[in-house]
């Protein structure tokens, strides 16, 4: 084993390593896990000068102040020290019980440290703090004589790096933590520093004191959203209000953090303030819960403040109170006290005394005046105020209302004793949680899909709601303003926002050890999961599992779906899932996935649904089989024409394989796994991935000198090439891939190096040598050699042949040959019933109307083809398809749906990196352009055109574009005349060369209209 220090080797029976004396970590607490948290580093500036000349003894003396009162600033602000660093610490808020307010306890705590290190009245001790919220994986270590709570991961190097940056007594903070402490603190933006260690310079903030609002005052600030019904709650509060003339009426109003309890309470005290109510707030203070009385001094100011302003009443509350009760009052106040009457009574005598001077004064304000009294927060009441506030509100008091807001966990155990209603608060119904987001993101139709993922992904939590939209706003998503708001790009992942993970976070430390082992075995298997299968794989009995269910059900974290095929469970809504999820180590998500799968492959079930056994064994890092589970989802996925989907898993597949030891085997795993895959990329139009797998394949073929899957990867290579690259190089490959594959005696590769070569020359203009490929191949297809390679059935390379014979035969002017191939290629796409060979078909169908000179049947036959290859994402074909739609639209005339038609096609060419097909559409768009009357433009497009196919090899579409630049040229003046004389016979040529006779004979027909008309031409 190694030193967590220095790395070095040391014994497992080792208590110390012997190069650095770090003491020797035994064990690492399995429970360890990821936490999202504010980390504090603090360090005394220039320590080592204060104690360079000391001895061991007064050096520890000198520092010790200083470090005693960091460990009291951390501590009183709910922090855990997690190390001591001899002249500084490090310190987690947020760990090992979540809390939501980890960054502002922790801004904070620095606040203090800083007051408290500077109130030794040492000069010579100055201290600087870093500040940084992250992602930390926390955990115990257990070594021979203590354990330690420590926390790891980068975000802790940040928080180190702030710290060295900071100067002397000020603190240094990240934007993460800025962005969570923001109103609870105030803050300086400091510009972009450069950190060490890290590449780019990243913003940092400075604090500059503690902030003076209220937590409900910050979050009104934050708030961008208004009040949505809550009928229900209100019906009940105003029912209490109804009663206040008669009698106290104490109210709780009860609900997870981000609910909406203080927006409705604000709401609602408002609204008895315009009926003439005295309102009286107080606020509990999650910074202030280890000061005594903190609440119930902010609970007497109130009243002291709204007593003052209120017209009705005259003079100050306190003169009416007995000496001892004005002397308490003051105690809670914090004034000076100088009356030895006070200091003379024992403890518990004044508390009472401030117990009995509160409720007098909250009785005088309520004579003759309905008054309400909100005290917001319980939760985080201090234990001094909690006292005083329980005999408040047992006040047997007409005219009023105590009014309370707390979280379930924080719900004190008085307010059963004081006959409290208590109201507890649920999610918005979708109604609300849609007005919610209407008001939002806007009215418009187009958000509407977004709008129900956000009700699903939130449950209808009205803060989740907020920040998931601000997040989306803020990272680009949704842009315009609130209440107009575009969705600019798709969205895969909502996501959690930083402001709420803590919320959550917090929710799940409320359960018990063993109902987290059941939400975790639940969030590996996803949104939804079978009940027996979480059993199995938490292995926890009957009971114990059925109370665990229960407890989270009454949680609202995970809820019971009956149906008639299983009982399910359900998250609540998809963040809780993710948290659960995100909160386990690395070792412990490996785990259960492990145990998934293992249970999926015990029930017979789940053999036929390789691509749950496929995730599984991926996340539980089995990667054997994770390859095998993954190729069998590919496959499974290319038998419904799911080709996007073939694509991911055949990824999957080959990143598993590849992470297995390298042997010969595998390598041939590898390299047929990759052939395999070809369709999958081809059928999706990843071309340029499509090239790449040859490449990678033959790379491999050559390493284990495997000549025939050397074979297969240049055949792979030579399709791609005939997309990705030149004719020429096409053909120059093609060539040498058809003569291996002849000399090795590979029927199958060959006939589909045969296929490749003839597009090839096809691309080449070479229409002569492509038909006689073509031939040869289809006859090895339809004779005894009707082979074709793995994974790809013969007829398919025959539909293919087929394919391109028709169009190299309807290029030719061969009308009849191209018709009773087409013929052929419909039937066998009949029979097959594939969504891409009924794609190739029509392609083929609707080139050969085309060539008929029937642009309306080849418009009906080509709208099909395109619909169904979108419908299918059968990629490859969309350009071709959309161009050839272009050219019959344009040949019927309709030329702003040619124009439409054909700059799709273009784009969409240029996307998959189809360099003919781009250059096709290009032509014919030009064309279009002329009709439409902008002759630069078009002249332009083919110039552009004309060139590339030339440069490049492309010489049937360089006959074209020539064709097409004399018709686009007005004979204007005799360099006009000239230029289209020059394309003409350019074209004539080209045509000519390559057996492209219809389109030499529409050049030729058009020179000598040209010559016979003299100076006229039309």
């Amino acid at each position: 084993m190694h030193c967590f220090a220095c790395q070095s080797a040391i014994d497992p029976d080792d208590s110390w390593c012997s190069k650095c004396g770090a003491a020797v970590r035994k064990q690492v607490d399995p429970d360890s896990e990821r936490r999202f948290v504010t980390i504090l580093r603090a360090d005394v500036v220039d320590s080592t000068g204060l104690v360079a000349e000391l001895e061991p003894e007064e050096a520890v003396s000198r520092l010790e102040p200083a470090l005693a009162a960091m460990r009291a600033a951390v501590r009183q602000f709910g922090g855990i020290v997690s190390k001591e660093l001899g002249d500084g610490l490090a310190a987690v808020f947020g760990a090992p019980i979540a809390d939501d307010n980890h960054a502002p306890l922790a801004c904070h705590a620095a606040i203090e440290l800083v007051r408290r290190v500077g109130s030794l009245g040492d000069p010579g001790l100055q201290v600087r703090v870093g500040l940084h919220s992250g992602h930390v994986v926390a955990y115990m270590v257990s070594s021979e004589f203590s354990k330690v709570y420590e926390i790891g991961g980068a975000a802790q190097h940040l928080a180190a790096r702030l710290e060295s940056a900071a100067e002397a007594n000020q603190i240094y903070v990240s934007e993460a933590c800025q962005k969570l402490a923001d109103g609870h603190v105030r803050f300086d933006f400091l510009g972009r520093k450069s950190l060490r260690g890290f590449s780019e310079a990243l913003p940092v903030y400075r604090i500059v004191g503690a902030s003076d609002l209220s937590s409900w005052r910050v979050r009104r600030a934050r708030s961008v959203s208004r009040f949505v019904d809550r009928t229900m709650e209100r019906a009940l509060l105003w029912r209490a209000a109804e009663r206040v003339p008669t009698s106290r009426q104490t109210v709780l109003l009860m609900g997870d953090a981000g609910i909406g309890k203080s927006r409705l309470a604000h709401e609602f005290v408002q609204d008895l303030r315009t009926d003439g109510w005295l309102l009286v707030d107080a606020e509990c203070s999650p910074n202030l819960q280890g000061a005594p009385f903190s609440t119930l001094k902010r609970l007497v100011l109130s009243i002291l403040e709204a007593v003052a302003k209120d017209c009705d009443r005259r003079g100050d509350p306190r003169e009416d109170l007995s000496a001892v009760h004005r002397l308490a009052i003051d105690a809670v106040l914090d004034l000076p006290i100088s009356d030895p009457r006070w200091s003379e009574l024992e403890p518990y005598a004044r508390g009472r005394a401030i117990s009995e001077a509160s409720c007098a004064i909250v009785e005088s304000v309520v004579r003759g005046k309905s008054a309400i009294l909100l005290i917001e927060d319980l939760h985080w009441v201090d234990r001094a105020s909690d006292n005083v506030i329980a005999a408040i509100a047992s006040l047997q008091t007409p005219n009023l209302f105590v009014f309370l807001t707390s979280r379930p966990n924080g719900m004190p155990e008085w307010i059963a004793r004081c006959r409290a209603e208590v109201i507890a608060m649920r999610p918005l119904d979708d109604d609300s949680g849609l007005a919610m987001l209407t008001d939002m993101l806007g009215t418009s139709a187009t958000n509407g899909d977004l709008k129900n993922r956000i009700i699903s992904h939130t449950a209808n939590v009205p803060l989740f709601i907020e920040e998931v939209c601000r997040g989306l706003k803020d990272n680009g998503t949704l842009r315009g303003q609130w209440g107009d708001l575009a969705l600019v790009r798709p969205i895969e992942e909502l996501g959690i926002p930083a402001s709420i993970q803590g919320v959550i976070a917090a929710r799940l430390d409320r359960v018990s050890r063993q109902e987290r082992l059941v939400l975790q075995v639940a969030a590996a298997l996803g949104p939804r999961s079978n009940e027996a299968v979480v059993q199995k794989v938490s292995e926890l009995p009957e009971s114990a599992f059925q109370d665990c269910l229960a407890a989270l059900d009454r949680a609202e974290l995970l809820v019971r779906i009956d149906s008639d095929l299983e009982n399910s469970l359900e998250f609540r809504h998809e963040m809780v899932r993710q948290v659960t999820y995100e909160s386990m180590v690395e070792k412990v998500r490996e785990s259960i996935h492990a145990r998934v799968l293992a249970a999926f492959e015990s029930d017979g079930t789940w053999r036929d649904d390789p691509d749950s056994l496929s995730y599984h064994a991926v996340r539980a890092k089995d990667w054997p089989k994770a390859f095998s589970y993954g190729r069998s989802a590919a496959q499974k996925c290319l038998l419904r024409s799911a080709y996007a989907d073939a694509v991911d898993y055949f990824q999957t597949a080959m990143s598993a394989l590849d992470k297995t030891p390298i042997t010969r085997s595998r390598e041939m795993n590898a390299i047929d796994l990759r052939m395999e895959a070809r369709m999958a990329f081809i059928w999706s139009g990843r071309i340029a991935e499509w090239v790449e797998l040859g490449k990678e394949a033959d790379r491999r073929a050559n390493e284990i000198e495997d000549v025939g899957r050397k074979v297969a990867a240049m055949t792979v290579m030579a399709g791609g090439q005939n997309f990705y690259g030149t004719p020429t190089e096409a053909v120059a490959l093609g060539e040498e891939v058809v003569g291996l594959a002849e000399e090795t005696g590979n029927p199958g590769w060959r006939n589909l190096a045969l296929y490749n070569l003839g597009q090839a020359y096809f691309l080449a203009g070479r229409y002569r040598e492509a038909e006689q490929t073509f031939a040869r191949a289809r006859s090895h297809l339809l004779g005894m050699e009707a082979s074709a390679p793995f994974a790809t059935p013969p007829k398919y390379t025959l539909l293919l042949c087929c394919m391109m014979k028709s169009f190299t035969h309807t290029v030719m002017g061969q009308l009849d040959a191209a018709e009773q191939l087409q013929r052929e290629a419909a039937t066998i796409a009949e029979e097959t019933g594939r969504p891409y060979d009924r794609v190739a078909a029509a392609y083929s169908g609707g080139w050969l109307k085309l060539g008929q000179n029937d642009p309306a049947a080849a418009a009906a036959i080509l709208e099909d083809g395109f619909v169904l290859a979108q419908k299918h994402g059968i990629r490859l074909f969309v350009p071709v398809l959309a161009c050839h739609l272009g050219i019959a639209y344009l040949e019927q005339g309709l030329l702003e749906r040619a124009r439409g038609m054909l700059t799709e096609a273009r784009e969409e060419a240029r996307a998959v990196g189809y360099t003919s097909a781009v250059l096709r559409s290009s032509i014919y768009l030009a064309l279009v352009t002329h009709r439409l009357g902008d002759i630069r433009a078009a002249q332009n497009m083919l110039r552009e055109a004309r060139n590339t196919a030339c440069q490049q090899g492309f010489s049937g579409l360089e006959a074209e574009a020539l064709f097409g630049e004399a018709i686009v040229t007005p004979p204007s003046d005799a360099a006009n005349k000239a230029a289209i004389f020059v394309a003409l016979r350019a074209a004539i040529a080209l045509a000519s060369d390559s057996g492209a006779l219809p389109l030499k004979h529409k050049a030729e027909a058009m020179l000598s209209a040209m010559l016979a008309s003299g100076d006229e031409f039309t």
